[in-house]
């Protein structure tokens, strides 16, 4: 198991980890299996999708649509803070991904990487862990 930890802007900031997921594939020597990656932590989450500036726009847009960040969320109330969204969010993404992969390589679509992203409403450190099965 090897941890990564990468900064993102708040409101949906995004980065692409697919590299590192990919290298810790090759150095855990295995040929075939299964990786999966995590996010800690209550407002991150991990997906796919095609990591392209329209996109890494459009998610986040569509995404405080549905589930929007001004909205009189009990959360707030509770605990006095203003990420109520945020864990909403991250809980319907989810914390991780499970990717497949043959001959040590990951079995991703041409236009599809592996992305954590920050769903909290500050700049967070999100700390990621990737396993390989």
């Amino acid at each position: 198991m090897e941890r990564i930890v990468v900064e993102l802007e708040g409101y949906g900031g995004m980065a692409d980890i697919t590299r590192e997921v990919q290298e810790t594939v090759e150095r855990s020597g295995k040929k075939d299996g299964v990786v999966v990656v995590f996010a800690k932590g209550s407002t991150g989450a991990v997906t796919t999708i095609e990591f392209e500036p329209g996109l890494q726009k459009d998610l986040p847009a569509v995404l405080s649509r549905l589930v929007p960040y001004d909205f009189d969320y009990e959360h707030h109330k509770t605990w006095n803070d203003d990420n109520g969204a945020a864990h909403i969010l991250a809980s319907i993404i989810g914390p991780s991904v499970a990717v497949p992969f043959k001959d040590g390589k990951l079995l991703l679509g041409t236009w599809q990487q592996i992305v954590v992203i920050n769903f909290d409403t500050r700049r967070r450190e999100r700390e990621v862990w990737i396993s390989v099965f």
